[in-house]
């Protein structure tokens, strides 16, 4: 193992133990020169994460499904959103943190905030590891699976991968809406019989 590797597993390691990271609502990552890189999550991509492990327990018998992965790679740590490892996986992997080698499926559920290259590096990390596949879920329920060959039409490991589009409540329902402008309407008539 290079020394790059040990000071990058050494720094995890320091992370996990840190207090301030404990109870923080964003996921970790580090980078190859060991900066730390902190991403937002949504409940929408909560959901979606929770969604594609339901796909998962469905299409794939025995194995572990693991939420936020973390997988050594040539660029730091990084940390699938969802990942799926085969029994033989765990037997010779356990739980090591950071995995050296990545579980056969890697997946990441896109965030506002994601760039196009950032997906496609980390794609390319995951494959560079050993996973079989990588799937990315887009904010509109696309499913983007990869394998070492590219872009697959769909998952060869499982048959059907489910998640909802990401929907956004409007500001107000037409009924809030209303009643804001009544209220606005009595408020206004109500200071025109003050001020007359």
């Amino acid at each position: 193992m290079t020394s790059n590797m040990n000071t990058a597993i050494s720094l995890w390691k320091s992370i996990l133990k840190d207090p301030f990271f404990k109870d923080i609502p964003y996921k970790v990552e580090t980078t190859k020169g060991g900066s730390i890189l902190m991403s937002p999550a949504s409940n929408w991509h909560g959901s979606a994460q929770s969604q594609v492990v339901v796909s998962l327990n469905k299409g794939r018998k025995g194995g572990e499904i693991i939420n936020e992965c973390s997988v050594l790679t040539s660029e730091g740590v990084k940390v699938a959103d969802v990942a799926w490892a085969s029994d033989e996986f765990m037997q010779k992997h356990g739980y090591d943190t950071p995995y050296n080698i990545a579980p056969e499926i890697c997946v990441e559920v896109m965030s506002p905030g994601n760039t196009k290259d950032e997906i496609a590096s980390k794609v390319n990390l995951y494959l560079a590891k050993g996973a079989l596949e990588v799937w990315v879920v887009h904010e509109n329920a696309v499913v983007s699976v990869y394998d070492h060959s590219g872009l697959l039409k769909r998952s060869g490991m499982v048959k059907s991968i489910s998640v909802k589009k990401r929907t956004q409540r409007p500001a107000f329902t037409l009924v809030e809406l209303l009643v804001v402008i009544a209220t606005i309407g009595v408020l206004v008539g109500f200071g025109h019989a003050i001020g007359a």
